[in-house]
């Protein structure tokens, strides 16, 4: 059986400030109404004899995943929480025990969950080709051929041909110099390297243990020693922790004597930067892309983007990008974006926030933004889901004011149990033990005031937890 395995670990900084670590793009909806990680699972189960999708993803987006598998009605076929980033091949090796332990004749489809596919006609032939190799015993990767010198992906060269479709891998090459790339699309030999591969997850765990074994003994006995938690699968991290970071490429591809390429040509995009984004959306006849609430006036090959809370104008400018968010907005020209990265790296250094969490922070009960923010206290707008609950928490810090503006709430204070309708309030006292639950069936908003010495979230005690984060 052909089962995708989705690898959800990126942080797409090149794509601040929309993506963020809490939010990275493969859960952003970037074109269209589903999110990049919603088209790649639904691309996949719509391939023959395909099973529900293993992902691979960190512990802060478990409830990402599990809540957009959901919306777009498709089951969970393992949902694997990396401990720590340690890169593609370590990160496969898990799911290949996964899926090992319970279909020995497993295949696995190894999809990055950020990536862009057009034409899902030509990826389908591709992935059909590609099931062939691997049932004699091939690690296929998918090439894509190269539209133009792309200094920013790395090479596949063409070697012997292995049946109508596929080629024996001749090598792999790194990303090059304008120059050198001008060669490689010029020969006609040479694929962009997609990150996409087809191979039984057996063969995988054969071939990383001839050529890097420290790594395949630390995968299996991290997944040997992982815990079912809930949905999730929680890897063991001390086992993890002594596995090498390295990609499947460096571990494994450039060292079996079994790799092989399908090529294709399928509108594939890795939604790298601002300026992939503008050149794969719809643009007007001036080549602009706008979204939300933009008024422009003689500009063009430009990518704009309003967030809700404001109108973005522009005046005679050309190839640019403008991005803007609750707290933070980016102008840059089209030709810089690469380069954005640096502005995630200085927010880094100086301690700050806004490479980290968007202003609108997602729970799995639900959401809150912070809508104030002042000496000794904040204002929160906190929305939660029908049947969702918060943790019994404490704090020791603060204390807290709610006004519900929507809904019915049930509040538990100390040993209180008590139910707050639309314009009620009540006060939780700092140290008070407390919880706040939806038992109705529409979301419930409130207005959260904050006082205290020290509003962080990590003042926080959990008691009880629906969610497992005691």
């Amino acid at each position: 059986m052909l089962h995708p395995v989705v690898l959800s670990g990126g942080s797409g900084t090149r794509l601040w400030p929309l993506s963020r670590q809490n939010q990275p793009k493969q859960f952003l909806a970037l074109i269209g109404d589903r999110s990049l990680y919603q088209e790649t699972v639904l691309r996949a189960s719509r391939l023959p004899g395909a099973a529900a999708p293993v992902t691979v993803c960190s512990d802060e987006h478990r409830f990402m995943v599990g809540e957009q598998l959901q919306a777009v009605g498709l089951a969970n076929g393992g949902i694997l929480l990396e401990p720590a980033a340690r890169n593609t091949a370590p990160a496969i090796a898990l799911a290949a025990w996964h899926l090992a332990s319970r279909d020995p004749d497993a295949l696995m489809l190894v999809l990055p969950a950020d990536h862009l596919i057009e034409d899902e006609a030509a990826f389908r032939e591709a992935v059909t080709h590609a099931v062939g190799l691997a049932d004699a015993g091939w690690l296929v990767t998918f090439g894509i051929r190269p539209d133009y010198p792309e200094t920013g992906y790395g090479y596949i060269l063409r070697g012997d041909p292995l049946d109508a479709a596929g080629f024996a891998v001749r090598r792999f090459v790194e990303k090059p110099d304008a120059a050198t790339a001008e060669t490689y699309v010029a020969d006609g030999g040479y694929s962009w390297n997609s990150g996409m591969f087809l191979f039984r997850a057996a063969r995988y765990l054969e071939e990383l243990e001839r050529h890097a074994p420290v790594m395949a003994d630390a995968a299996r006995r991290a997944y040997a020693d992982a815990r079912v938690d809930l949905d999730f699968m929680r890897i063991d991290a001390d086992a993890f922790a002594a596995s090498p970071a390295d990609s499947i490429d460096y571990a494994v591809m450039e060292k079996t004597t079994h790799a092989a390429v399908v090529p294709v040509s399928c509108g594939w995009s890795d939604i790298g930067s601002w300026s992939a984004l503008w050149s794969v959306a719809e643009r007007d006849s001036d080549g602009n892309r706008y979204e939300g609430d933009v008024i422009s006036i003689d500009t063009t090959g430009s990518l704009v983007r309003a967030s809700e809370r404001r109108m973005i104008a522009t005046l005679g400018v050309d190839d640019l990008v403008i991005i803007d968010t609750a707290d933070a907005t980016l102008v840059a020209r089209k030709d810089r974006v690469q380069d954005v990265k640096r502005i995630v790296e200085q927010l880094e250094a100086a301690g700050r926030q806004e490479h980290l969490f968007h202003r609108r922070v997602l729970r799995p009960w639900g959401s809150y933004d912070s809508i104030g923010v002042g000496v000794r206290f904040q204002v929160k707008k906190i929305v939660v889901k029908p049947g969702a609950s918060l943790s019994l928490q404490e704090h020791a810090h603060r204390a807290e004011h709610w006004i519900v503006v929507s809904g019915v709430a049930e509040v538990t204070c100390d040993d209180r149990v008590f139910v707050l309708r639309e314009n009620e309030s009540t006060y939780i006292p700092l140290g008070s033990v407390h919880r706040l639950r939806n038992l109705g069936t529409v979301p419930v908003e409130l207005i959260e005031v904050q006082s205290g010495g020290y509003l962080g979230e990590d003042d926080i005690v959990r008691h009880e937890d629906v969610y497992g984060r005691t």
